[in-house]
């Protein structure tokens, strides 16, 4: 294994490795706490591999189990490369994904499957994955994995495995209501915290800039930020899946290289915008949560939190997308007006010292002094074209495309129209649709003084 890791580069261990390693080799059940982006995979996966031996049994023996698609990948990944030289063989298994090809490698006889809860309950329900004879359980990202969302799912899938396995738990965050539920399904396990006493909780090597900034300016904001001298892969979170659609779009459009992955997305569609970032083909990925704890590479340079992020944990996981493998990264978190009582929080809770972010707009010179960025940069290339000019919706209400809550003065008129004009274009002059109140009342109308003496009782024979 460590003949394999040399080949990548990877030839030291980090901290929480060191200490989780010789623990993990012993069968020690462990709880591992330590920054992202600090070799945590390597820390779980060395011990578990060990453990198989070097030529295992056919069949499954380990279980990985993370939350979200893109961690599932880059952990099968991991451990992949670690077990090159040995004959066992890992598989990926989680949604979105034909069962065809993963049910194919359960059944050739992989012996370590990293998944996430729903697909492998789901092929456990069908028979066509065992756990009874897992020697080895990981919950990578534990405190995600024991929230609410997958706590029931995590305990089905305890429940399947033998009582006797070796179990590790792991996550850069570890809060104590999670660790005391954790110990549940452990037996006498070990809390090790990779940390430096003296150092803050947010790392070190990471520059964090906060900046309260007005949502009408955000994209210009940031396609001057996306200019700054040593810019590289940049990934930029956002809160919903419909701003991460819009703002890749809009960064294209001014020239920028971008790709996104969102809940929207099918999982083809995710792994080839992840797959195009990792390579390079694309430096720039615009990303929701959903993809928060599924992205490890090691040369990203600057995140940026569209919006702020919903508590501190999530801000750590978020910032933790740079600054990786030992290497500096920026951090830039725009804060909106109604905001304010997040930051503060968040701000209270990492001890960051910056209780007032800087009011910071896309000309505000200290704009291009925090962020190194070259004096008369502009929001768009000056390779990329004249902006575009987007066509004005239709106003009819069956083809505005569902988007006239973007546009809401042309949709209010469309409504208008296809509601008043048909009235007034069969009455066939303008002045009956506009009458008058005697003539309302008068015989001159007969079609509306019938209607009328439908929804009325009668009050004389000559009314009728």
């Amino acid at each position: 294994m460590v003949d394999a890791l040399a080949t990548k580069g990877i030839v030291e261990p980090f901290p929480i490795q060191e200490q989780t390693i010789p623990m993990g080799l012993a069968g020690q059940d462990i709880i591992g706490q330590a920054k992202t982006g600090t070799g945590k995979t390597l820390g779980f996966g060395l011990p578990l591999l060990q453990e198989l031996g070097l030529n295992p049994e056919p069949g499954v023996q380990a279980l990985v189990v993370v939350p979200t698609r893109e961690l599932c990948v880059q952990v099968a990944e991991d451990l992949t490369l670690a077990a090159s030289n040995r004959s066992t063989q890992v598989a990926a298994i989680y949604g979105g994904k034909a069962y065809e090809g993963q049910v194919e490698q359960i059944k050739a006889g992989a012996q370590v499957i990293v998944g996430t809860p729903g697909r492998l309950l789901d092929l456990a329900s069908q028979r066509m994955l065992s756990l009874k004879n897992i020697k080895v359980m990981v919950l990578d990202e534990a405190d995600k994995m024991l929230d609410l969302g997958f706590l029931s799912d995590i305990e089905k899938l305890f429940a399947q495995t033998p009582p006797q396995r070796h179990t590790m738990l792991f996550s850069a965050t570890m809060p104590g209501p999670i660790v005391a539920l954790a110990r549940r399904f452990m037996n006498k396990p070990i809390h090790i915290r990779a940390t430096d006493p003296n150092e803050g909780l947010t790392q070190a090597n990471i520059k964090h800039v906060v900046y309260r900034a007005h949502s009408l300016d955000k994209d210009e904001v940031i396609a001057r930020i996306l200019q700054a001298e040593g810019r590289g892969k940049t990934v930029v979170f956002t809160r919903t899946k419909r701003a991460a659609a819009k703002l890749v779009e809009e960064l294209n459009d001014r020239g920028f290289n971008a790709a996104a992955v969102h809940g929207d997305l099918n999982q083809d569609q995710r792994e080839r915008a992840m797959a195009a970032f990792k390579a390079g083909k694309k430096d720039i990925l615009i990303a929701t949560d959903v993809a928060a704890r599924g992205i490890d590479v090691n040369d990203v340079t600057h995140v940026i939190n569209h919006t702020i992020p919903e508590d501190h944990d999530t801000y750590l996981h978020r910032a933790g997308r740079t600054g990786r493998a030992g290497k500096t990264g920026i951090a830039v978190t725009f804060v909106d007006w109604d905001d304010m009582h997040k930051w503060s929080l968040i701000n209270k809770a990492l001890e960051m010292g910056i209780p007032e972010p800087l009011e910071t707009y896309s000309s505000s010179p200290h704009l291009y002094d925090d962020l190194e960025i070259p004096e008369g940069s502009k929001g768009r290339l000056k390779t990329a074209g004249p902006p575009r000019v987007r066509e004005p919706q239709p106003t009819s209400g069956s083809r505005d495309g569902g988007r006239g809550g973007q546009r809401s003065g042309g949709d209010r008129g469309g409504r208008g129209g296809s509601q008043g004009a048909p009235r007034t274009a069969s009455t066939g002059t303008a002045t009956t649709g506009t009458a008058s109140a005697p003539e309302a009342e008068g015989g001159s109308r007969p079609p509306r003084s019938r209607n009328r003496s439908r929804t009325r009782r009668p009050s004389t024979p000559a009314s009728e």
